[in-house]
């Protein structure tokens, strides 16, 4: 990027844009042709000796849990860079960032190596900050600090897990995921490193107390960097939770799943009747994404087949969705310039295709049959009351409160609708300065809004890619009981 002649925005713009397609096309044909979806172990591994000192390889893998995230990363990235046509400033350095989270969250998604995926967890803060710092609102600073505060305060619990997984009962460290995998613990340091590793997710994936950076930062973030952050970034806490919590630590997993339960209730309770204080609307919309992650974290307490499925299906379903609603909240902001609820109204009629695309979006957020939202959390419900693990009484309140956050999503997203687009408040204004949604950003929300659809018709397709590697990491829980 910064050996290319500066000739305006225009040729940097479309560099980055090309070399994104290109990426999104090498995933995909990678997907169709050389990815077997009923094989549970890993694919298409790359592995290289990068430190002999301490055994480190750079090694690379791809199975059922990690090709939904990635294909969700390549698609939202394009749009994201897409979206981000309107940044003019410093623009190099804008699509430089872009393109190094692009790289740092496949990376992430993709290693099979303990220090490795640490290494990348740790490269994710720094474009963030600077993408934050510089192009934010303009509470912008604050909010940059307090993200990378609290995301490095939990990245230390990550770095102790590591090492301490790592040195555990060998003489020099094993850092591989398959060792790892079939390693037992003692309870009391399984608990730890359960702990160590749960904080660090729980920070990343906001869970219920450590969420408050999220609405700061979604509220000061520009739209595009806010897409990566819903979509990819959110996405990151679950897959550590299922793919280090659940497969590395099972028996420290199955005591703590019940206060995952709760916790998860607890948020979508929380995040959903928070949602309508708010006056900023990317803050109401960070809101709806925190309780949106609560299904997700009942998934993963759930420890049943249809639970996990639910809760993967989630983290795709809620990727598309969370980034299609803050790319649509930044571009009315583009037109009208009022990020306030209560300044706003009457958009529907000067802004239709944009109303359009806001109120489908909606709808699919709030779960409606027929979008993918719908068939993630009903496989969560699903999960949750097939469960063998818990009595009946749990499950009853665990339901009641997933069924009241399911009331409440439609009350703060209809609101917001309401406030947004009803009325005649800026009806009267001049209409010259509004005009509606170009060719660009229908054809951003019309590329995100079909897969919602699609995933909601045909789920199986996202479906048959995890089932096998679910099955394998719940075997770990149904032979430990056994034994027992």
């Amino acid at each position: 990027m910064f050996f290319l002649p500066y000739k305006g925005n225009r040729a940097i713009r479309w560099y980055t844009l090309s070399i994104c397609v290109l990426e999104l096309l090498l995933t995909t044909y990678a997907f169709c042709y050389h990815f077997q979806s009923d094989d549970p172990l890993i694919q298409l591994v790359e592995d290289y000796k990068w430190i002999h000192f301490f055994d480190f390889h750079w090694r690379l893998g791809i199975d059922g849990l990690s090709i939904g995230p990635v294909l969700l990363t390549g698609f939202i990235t394009t749009l994201a860079t897409l979206a981000a046509w309107p940044v003019t400033r410093d623009s190099r350095l804008f699509y430089f960032m872009m393109l190094a989270m692009y790289s740092v969250q496949i990376g992430s998604f993709l290693s099979r190596d303990l220090l490795l995926f640490f290494i990348m967890w740790e490269l994710e803060l720094i474009p963030i900050y600077l993408l934050l710092s510089m192009w934010g609102g303009k509470k912008r600073l604050y909010s940059a600090t307090k993200f990378i505060l609290y995301t490095a305060g939990g990245s230390i619990f990550l770095l102790m897990g590591v090492i301490g997984i790592g040195l555990y009962s060998f003489n020099e460290p094993r850092l591989n995921f398959e060792t790892l995998a079939n390693q037992s613990y003692p309870m009391a340091l399984e608990i730890i490193f359960y702990i160590g590793f749960f904080i660090a997710f729980a920070v990343k994936s906001p869970i219920i107390p450590l969420h408050t950076w999220l609405p700061n930062t979604h509220g000061e973030a520009h739209y595009s960097t806010c897409m990566l952050l819903a979509g990819i970034l959110l996405k990151m806490g679950a897959y550590g939770l299922i793919r280090i919590n659940m497969e590395f630590l099972p028996h420290a997993h199955s005591i703590f799943s019940p206060w995952l339960m709760i916790i998860g209730t607890m948020q979508i309770v929380y995040a959903a009747s928070a949602s309508p204080g708010q006056r900023n609307l990317k803050k109401r919309i960070a809101y709806s994404s925190v309780s949106h992650m609560g299904f997700l974290i009942i998934g993963i307490g759930s420890i049943t087949d249809t639970g996990l499925n639910g809760a993967i299906l989630q983290i795709i379903s809620h990727g598309f969705s969370g980034a299609a609603f803050f790319f649509l909240a930044g571009t009315s902001y583009d037109r009208i310039r009022l990020a306030y609820l209560d300044e706003m109204g009457g958009i529907a009629i000067p802004m239709k295709k944009i109303f359009m695309m806001f109120s489908s979006f909606s709808m699919a957020s709030l779960a409606l049959p027929g979008m993918s939202g719908f068939v993630a959390e009903f496989l969560v419900f699903f999960g949750i009351i097939s469960s063998q693990k818990y009595l009946l009484m749990t499950k009853i309140l665990i339901t009641f409160g997933m069924g009241i956050g399911m009331i409440l999503t439609p009350i703060y997203l209809l609101n917001m609708l309401r406030q947004m687009f009803y009325g005649y408040k800026l009806f009267n204004l001049s209409n010259s300065s509004f005009f509606d949604s170009g060719p660009r950003e229908l054809f951003v929300s019309i590329s995100i809004f079909l897969p919602l659809i699609g995933i909601g018709i045909y789920p199986d397709f996202f479906l048959s890619l995890s089932v096998d590697k679910v099955e394998v990491i719940l075997s770990n829980f149904f032979i430990d009981s056994f034994h027992e």
